[in-house]
């Protein structure tokens, strides 16, 4: 009986014989020896020439959620960022709570600086008890973050109408959103130097207030008393946006 001869090549890091093995050509082959098994059988996924064009890609800024525009489309705040970005939200709790809970669903570090915790207590603990992903701290006891690319941090202060000047500022992957119940003295100051700003619902002489501050047009700040519940407009240096924030099966809890 003439026994098979096997050829040699250079040693490799996978015979390091140099031996080259005999091809398998049987699927009990494969088996037997641990690689090149098949996998599931399943079709092609093929595309007709004519369709190529309409083939498109969801391509932009990666974020935050915070509900669909007009046209029904996701409406995304890009809060992780490597420079310093601050946020000031004019408007009811719930809308920061379902912020803070899909910031923390991205991945980033959610450190919560307010006056009244027991309001965020089924926030953490959806979160997951606030172990890493969301920490609860009182006014002007938030320590250092440590906020890296790979950590981004989004610090939330509910503070009241007259937050106090936080420990821990806006910085390179650290963003701030300070969340105002209603039009205060300190918020025209507060809206000039936030690089975001989200109006919900307010009084008439309010609204007429941030359009003067925001330069909205007389249309836009007319109607934001008549918001209904979950609108927020979002107004940044050259775009404004309203947004409706709807609940998911995350942001229930908070209901």
């Amino acid at each position: 009986m003439t026994m098979p001869t096997w050829t040699t090549r250079p040693a490799s890091p996978f015979t390091p014989s140099g031996e080259v093995p005999p091809p398998l050509g049987s699927f009990r082959d494969r088996l037997r020896t641990g690689f090149g098994l098949l996998g599931p059988r399943r079709p092609r996924h093929t595309l007709p020439v004519d369709r190529i064009d309409a083939l498109s890609l969801p391509i932009g800024d990666d974020g935050v959620v915070a509900g669909v525009n007009a046209e029904g489309q996701p409406a995304v705040l890009g809060v992780n960022r490597p420079t310093p970005y601050d946020i000031v939200l004019i408007g009811g709790l719930w809308t920061a709570q379902v912020l803070a809970l899909r910031a923390a669903a991205t991945g980033a570090r959610v450190a919560l600086e307010t006056g009244r915790a027991q309001h965020w207590t089924h926030v953490v603990q959806a979160v997951g008890g606030g172990q890493a992903g969301m920490t609860v701290h009182d006014v002007g006891r938030v320590p250092p973050q440590g906020a890296s690319a790979s950590g981004p941090v989004l610090v939330i202060r509910d503070c009241g109408m007259r937050p106090p000047r936080g420990r821990v500022a806006s910085a390179p992957w650290q963003s701030v959103l300070t969340l105002l119940p209603y039009l205060s003295p300190v918020a025209p100051r507060l809206m000039r130097q936030a690089l975001l700003v989200g109006v919900q619902r307010v009084s008439p002489d309010e609204a007429a207030e941030i359009g003067r501050v925001l330069g909205l047009p007389k249309g836009e700040y007319e109607a934001l008393p008549g918001l209904a519940d979950g609108v927020t407009l979002w107004c940044a240096e050259r775009n404004r946006q309203y947004v409706i924030t709807q609940p998911t099966v995350m942001s229930l809890v908070v209901v």
